[in-house]
């Protein structure tokens, strides 16, 4: 599937596996589980976007003329409706990954390197992959949504104060499920599978199906 040359100096995006998708469908935990069990590196793509990446962010907003602070926080997300948040989300998308690269690159490891986020798009990943097979996309089912809502913190609630906590939310998860909806949307377009998570296997037994897709690169254990 590869299309153009990418810088690539210690052959880490080459050799990469890519869990993309939609929030709330596991990504991180499967990373985890794939991790300790293959003795593989996991490269958590949120983690380093809202900790790591605020000296880029900050000099892009310079780039662009825009105010350095961030927004209001009403202003990103009582005020403007779900599709243009998930728009703006999008449009933002590709200068993200090209930081999350920057990163990948200085990775070296004797196995590959399974990265995982909401950001890692079908259409931007593409151009890495040798093969389909090297992503997968993973996203909720409603009813697994629901859940994750209800019991992860970080999922039910916004962590920035806002006028309006129940807009800001409602606006959130309608957002988060129209990115959702465009990740499937590339991934089909592109030949990449896609894993819908409803529940009714534990985080283990989505692990298996995620190795069993990255099956030809992981390392071989013994049970």
């Amino acid at each position: 599937m590869a299309e153009q040359e990418v810088w690539d100096p210690f052959g880490t995006l080459r050799r990469a596996l890519w869990i993309g998708g939609g929030q709330w469908a596991g990504k991180s935990t499967v990373a985890r589980i794939l991790a300790a069990r293959y003795g593989v590196t996991a490269y958590h793509y949120d983690y380093h976007d809202a900790r790591g990446h605020n000296d880029r962010r900050i000099a892009r907003r310079v780039a662009l003329g825009e105010p350095v602070t961030a927004p209001d926080p009403d202003a990103l997300w009582v005020d403007p409706t779900p599709e243009d948040m998930a728009k703006a989300t999008l449009a933002g998308f590709p200068d993200r990954f090209a930081w999350a690269l920057d990163d990948l690159r200085g990775l070296v490891s004797g196995h590959p390197v399974i990265a995982e986020g909401w950001g890692l798009r079908p259409e931007l990943v593409a151009p890495l992959l040798d093969s389909p097979r090297r992503m997968i996309v993973m996203v909720p089912a409603p009813g697994f949504r629901r859940h994750q809502v209800r019991t992860l913190p970080r999922a039910g609630a916004l962590s920035q104060a806002v006028s309006d906590p129940a807009r800001a939310q409602a606006n959130r998860l309608a957002r988060d499920q129209l990115v959702a909806d465009d990740a499937v949307r590339g991934a089909r377009r592109l030949g990449i599978r896609v894993l819908q998570v409803d529940g009714s296997r534990d985080a283990d037994g989505v692990a298996e199906i995620v190795a069993e897709h990255f099956g030809p690169y992981l390392p071989k254990i013994s049970h």
